[in-house]
Formats: C-alpha cells, sequence, structure tokens
C-alpha cells in the first residue's frame, strides 16, 4: 500500500458491454489499478484489463452475479481512501433508495458507478459519486468515454476522458 503522499491512479470504465477498446490501453497506461463498475459483458473484458493493471469488478444488470463471478457490490481501499463499487446508483436522472441506502450503510470517500451512460462527478456530502460514462458501443446520445481517479496527499481527482465513436 502507498502511503497518502504519494500519487495513486486509478483507471475508471463502465458499461462496457462486451467491447474492449484499443484506446483504453493508452489512457490506462500506467495506472496502479483499475475499476469496473458493471455491465462488463464479456469475461474477455476483464482480461485484457488485467493485462493494463489488477482489477476490481462488480456485476451490472446485463452481467447477471452468477454468469459473472463479481459481486453486485464492493468496497476496496486504495490510497488510503475507501471506495464503493456499485452499478445502479441512479435512475431516471435520481439516486435510487438503495443506491441512498448503500452509501449510508458503507460511507465511502467516493463512490464508482454505472448504469447510466452518462458521465457525473459530484459531491454528495463527503462522498465522490463517479461515474466514468460507458466505453462500450456508442448507445444514445451520450459520449462514449472513461475516467481516471487520481489520488494524492489525501485529495481524490475525477478525470473524464471522451472516447471516439
Amino acid at each position: 500500500m502507498r502511503s497518502n503522499d504519494q500519487l495513486l491512479r486509478i483507471g475508471v470504465i463502465a458499461d462496457t458491454h462486451g467491447f474492449f477498446d484499443r484506446a483504453i490501453l493508452r489512457h490506462f497506461r500506467g495506472v496502479d489499478h483499475i475499476l469496473h463498475a458493471g455491465d462488463i459483458g464479456d469475461r474477455s473484458v476483464i482480461i485484457e484489463l488485467q493485462k493494463i493493471a489488477p482489477v476490481t469488478a462488480v456485476s451490472g444488470n446485463v452481467d447477471g452475479f452468477e454468469r459473472s463471478g463479481f459481486q453486485p457490490e464492493t468496497m476496496i481501499e486504495l490510497g488510503g481512501r475507501r471506495i464503493a463499487l456499485r452499478h445502479i446508483l441512479y435512475e431516471g436522472g435520481k439516486l435510487t433508495k438503495d443506491g441512498r441506502a448503500f452509501l449510508e450503510r458503507e460511507r465511502p470517500d467516493v463512490c464508482i458507478f454505472g448504469h447510466t451512460h452518462q458521465p457525473k462527478a459530484e459531491w454528495l456530502g463527503n462522498t465522490l459519486l463517479f461515474n466514468p460514462g460507458s466505453a462500450g458501443p456508442k448507445r444514445f446520445h451520450l459520449p462514449r468515454a472513461l475516467g481516471i481517479l487520481t489520488i494524492a496527499d489525501g485529495t481524490i481527482t475525477p478525470t473524464h476522458i471522451v472516447l471516439n465513436g
């Protein structure tokens, strides 16, 4: 585990739906860990991500816990920060009842989520809510995207990266 005075870069991805964009290799080069917030779609996506860095993932609504082998939610500590992963936190533009209960129960520093395909970074009290957007095939009118979380000197900085297509 790194001390808090060192830089930690975390690749954040969601909603790949079985598609591994080769641009991920460039954007995640040098990350210390990768977090996948569900709707993986195919195990091959995780295998490709593991070639870059260690991966922590949760299942999404298209994955199913039994098929994917990934829990629907999990907690991990990276860079001295408690990070929660859960696929569905928002639906219809609103924080879900289950999502709110999860946040109240776990009280993470950061909650990574997916499902909406909409990039988002906002604070809810002391918790950063971060949706990297969808790195899978283009759907709806939303940009394809992924994210980087940087933790340095105890400060968490989220960044979105828009993918072509």
